[in-house]
This record gives structure tokens, sequence and C-alpha cells, in this order.
């Protein structure tokens, strides 16, 4: 359990997914919990909202834009979906990487894809049919502009950074090697790809990246296996097909 928890800790942005939402401790099928999530599991304190955005702030309010075109329990019958806030002993903010050109790449395993993000609503999603298989999927609102920026940003911290870096949030510190571009099709404007392997105290996983830019939305999400790290974890296609389609949809 313990190197568990460390190797999700690698990825802070996938703590609510990996321990929500892993295939091994989900439900039977047709015993899914509340979509929304539940006060006790929200943010892991009595009387907690049902759900709350990064950082600690309120969830956006039901039925705003960002949060259409979130993925809902029921949108993909082979996984189960969760709007779980993060674990409370999960870090705060954004990784802070010792490399200037990496920073892109620490500030996208964070709260939110980057600091110019104006709203972010974050899903946790568990494979039914991959054991172990983990996705955080994450939906965010910018400026066109910011939008743009961020994707070429990535774009370029891929380039610069295949051999490496270290990134730490609040006292956790991970390193993030082998950074290589991948390919993935999507449906957005334009849209980046990549795997790193993280590590931490003596665990490492092997984690996919794909960040999607359609106009002013960014969509993030990220895999891994949390029952077996060393396993290659890969964002399934009908997981991003569907959540380009949500946003599309709810523009």
């Amino acid at each position: 359990m313990k190197a568990r928890a460390t190797m999700v800790a690698l990825v802070p942005a996938l703590l609510f997914a990996a321990v929500g939402c892993g295939s091994a401790d989900a439900p039977a099928k047709g015993k899914d919990p509340d979509p929304k999530g539940s006060p006790g599991h929200a943010s892991g304190a009595p009387g907690a909202p049902a759900a709350t955005a990064p950082g600690g702030s309120a969830a956006p309010r039901t039925g705003s834009r960002l949060e259409r075109s979130a993925l809902e329990q029921g949108d993909l019958p082979d996984y189960q979906i969760s709007a779980q806030g993060k674990n409370p002993n999960a870090p705060d903010g954004q990784p802070q990487a010792d490399k200037k050109a990496c920073q892109p790449l620490a500030d996208i395993m964070g709260d939110k894809p980057d600091p110019a993000a104006r709203e972010t609503v974050n899903r946790g999603i568990g494979s039914r049919k991959q054991v172990g298989l983990a996705v955080s999927a994450s939906v965010s609102s910018y400026a066109e502009s910011d939008a743009k920026a961020l994707i070429a940003r990535l774009k370029a911290a891929v380039a610069a950074c295949g051999t490496g870096f270290s990134a730490k949030v609040e006292k956790q510190t991970g390193s993030y090697r082998e950074v290589k571009a991948a390919d993935f099709r999507t449906a957005g404007d334009e849209s980046v790809s990549w795997t790193t392997v993280a590590a931490a105290e003596g665990v490492s996983a092997q984690v996919h990246l794909v960040v999607v830019r359609e106009g002013d939305t960014v969509v993030r999400l990220m895999a891994l296996n949390v029952a077996a790290g060393e396993q290659q974890a890969r964002v399934p296609q009908e997981v991003a097909d569907k959540q380009l389609d949500k946003v599309k949809r709810a523009g």
C-alpha cells in the first residue's frame, strides 16, 4: 500500500482518480457511486461539499459550460467515473521543476494544467476491463491565446526535456525521466502527447499524457496503472474521443 501511495503521489492530479477509481477498488457493475461524489469523499472531511475544485475552492456551479464538458458516470460503460475531490493527503499547488525549460511539464502534473487556467473541473476514471488503469481527465477554461500558448510551451518542453527533470510540490519530490513524444489521434484544434517514467522513494510508474486544445478549452488526460506501475499505460482512445465530443457539444 505504501508503494502504491507513493506512486500515485508522483502525479498529484491523478490522486483522486487512482484512489477513488482504480479498477481494483471499483464497485461491481450496477453499484456505481453518485457521480458527483459524496460529502465523506469529496475532501476527506465530514460535511465537505460534494465536489471541490483543485486547491480546495468550491466547485463550479452545476450546469456551467465547463461542468457540462466534463465526463460523467454513464458516459463510458466500461469505466467508472467519479467527481471526487483529491485525497486530503495530496499536496496542493503546482510542482516546481528543477529545469526552467521543463516547468510546463511539471505544471501539467499539478492541480491545473498551468497557472493561466481560469477554471478547472477534474474527473477520475477507472477501467472495468484493464486492472489498475486509472485516468485523470480535466477540462480547463482559458483565454484562447493562453490556451494556444500552453500547447506551444508543452511541445517545446517535450522536445527539450528528453533526459528528464525533477519537480517538487510542498515537501514531495519526484523525478520524471525518459520524456518521449507519443503519437495520439485527437479531434481537437491541436494537441500534444508524451510518455514519461515517474519515480520517487524507489517506486516508479509509466505515465502517458495527452493535452488537447479545442478553442479556449484545454483537455488534460493522464494515465497510469496503479496496480502495476511498470506496465505501459495509455490513455484509452474512447476516453479521449468522448471527452472531446462533450467539450464540443457544451461549447
